[in-house]
């Protein structure tokens, strides 16, 4: 009884005050009013949303928009002021005339009874809800499958079985009888590619086939959320381990899918660019950023980008190429403690018998700088004491006050190679993109740079062993 005088308030709203107005949506949230007196209508913009509509709660938490305006059949989303994140998902499809009620959790408990005017919006929460109350039954199974009890595990296998034999069989029919409504579509286009049974590298077949069901001419996909998260995971989370060559290999099969279309590659250039470039602890991910700009800016694929943000970009790509890995290090010639001004007493940071030498710049003042080298030390200490010292340590005082970095290195007995100070051949900030300490610059036996991130102490050994086994293989194919 109480859910159909729900109903029957709910349809209310769809009477037509006048006949002018085009549009009127009704959202009523419990206790939404204390937080957010305006709500928002938007559509999903990368991470972030477009505004297109507001409106004010009423004494009862309930929310009208209404106006003159013809809505795109999409997907949209309620908000609040901070906008982080959306309360509610919802469609327009058809229907411009609708109302909701949402719990005060913000879901739809009941969407034949909850929703009212919208049939797909309706269909959409129903799909939503039963996916949800999928994953809880699939986590409550995995939790049984953990038992020692044989019994509990067969059971639990059998019941994942016919949970997931169910789903399959519900979202077939869920897309067949709803195929026209745009959620389904999207839900359908975004979901992913299906491997098959017979293919034995399974993860590649994934990521290779991974675009092939987005429609990129539907220039209406950049207002959905599902664009911006299938971009993220594929990059940010599938790619996220990959060497350089495979994320540039991958990105070229992406963008040579939408080079000649200038909104959908801008679209994903200025979302992925800055996190490329801005990364200070993803190895290779700077190596991206100048692959990225030498064939896509430079090239003249990117027509929005201006002459001077294509030169900007390329300026920086050839700053940052003289110290990405591979490249050849830039010997450094430097003052050690003594301060000679004579360039026949510095020291080279490439003339050690080691195969490998480590560029440490370091601060005195940083804190990050005296437990990292502190840690260092205790690792040289220990390959000094058994001679297997691997590598040498030159070690640049990051410090303008030289006294300040003598007595520091005296002090704490460093048995590094210590340099630093004025006196030096080249400007080693330009030479290595030292923008702060502490940086960590890792050179092989050609002195060519294997490494130009900080890493743990813990972990330069190990980084050392994989180095060389992977120099191994690549040595024996």
């Amino acid at each position: 009884m109480k859910k159909t005088l729900l109903s029957l308030l709910l349809l209310a709203v769809l009477v037509p005050v006048a006949q002018a107005q085009k549009y009127e949506m009704k959202f009523v949230i419990p206790n939404a009013g204390q937080t957010d007196s305006v709500m928002y209508i938007g559509q999903h913009f990368r991470d972030g949303f477009v505004t297109l509509d507001s409106a004010v709660a009423d004494k009862n938490d309930t929310y009208v928009f209404k106006g003159r305006r013809k809505w795109a059949t999409g997907m949209y989303a309620l908000y609040g002021k901070e906008a982080k994140k959306a309360r509610l998902e919802f469609t327009i499809d058809g229907s411009q005339r609708f109302a909701f009620r949402l719990s005060p959790t913000n879901e739809v408990v009941d969407p034949e009874h909850d929703i009212v005017g919208s049939p797909a919006n309706q269909a959409m929460h129903s799909y939503i809800n039963r996916e949800e109350q999928a994953k809880r039954q699939a986590r409550d199974i995995n939790q049984r499958k953990k038992s020692d009890d044989a019994k509990v595990k067969d059971e639990a296998d059998r019941e994942m079985e016919l949970l997931s034999n169910e789903m399959i069989q519900y979202e077939k029919e869920m897309f067949e009888k709803y195929k026209g409504y745009r959620f389904f579509q999207l839900t359908k286009m975004f979901s992913g590619p299906e491997v098959p049974d017979e293919v034995e590298d399974k993860p590649l077949y994934y990521r290779t086939h991974y675009w092939d069901d987005v429609d990129f001419s539907d220039h209406s996909l950049v207002y959905t959320p599902d664009l911006f998260n299938k971009m993220n995971v594929f990059f940010f989370g599938i790619l996220y381990h990959s060497e350089t060559d495979t994320v540039c290999r991958y990105a070229d099969m992406l963008f040579h899918k939408i080079e000649n279309d200038s909104l959908m590659m801008r679209y994903f250039m200025d979302f992925i660019m800055p996190k490329y470039y801005r990364s200070t602890k993803n190895i290779g991910w700077d190596a991206t950023w100048c692959y990225l700009v030498r064939e896509y800016y430079l090239k003249g694929k990117c027509p929005w980008a201006s002459q001077g943000e294509i030169s900007n970009k390329r300026q920086t790509a050839e700053f940052l190429e003289q110290s990405l890995i591979g490249a050849m290090g830039q010997e450094l010639y430097m003052a050690d403690t003594n301060q000679s001004p004579d360039p026949k007493d510095w020291i080279s940071s490439h003339r050690f018998p080691q195969r490998y030498v480590i560029l440490w710049f370091w601060d005195p003042d940083c804190h990050h700088c005296q437990e990292q080298t502190a840690s260092l030390k205790a690792l040289y200490d220990s390959l000094s004491a058994v001679g297997n010292k691997v590598f040498e340590v030159y070690a640049v005082g990051y410090e303008a006050d030289v006294a300040k970095w003598k007595r520091y290195v005296r002090e704490h007995e460093l048995p590094f190679v210590n340099v630093g100070g004025s006196n030096v051949n080249i400007d080693y900030q330009v030479a290595y993109n030292v923008h702060g300490a502490p940086t960590m610059i890792i050179l092989n036996e050609e002195r060519r740079i294997i490494m130009n991130k900080v890493i743990a102490t813990k972990e330069i050994l190990p980084f050392l062993k994989r180095y060389e086994e992977q120099r191994k293989l690549k040595s024996e194919k």
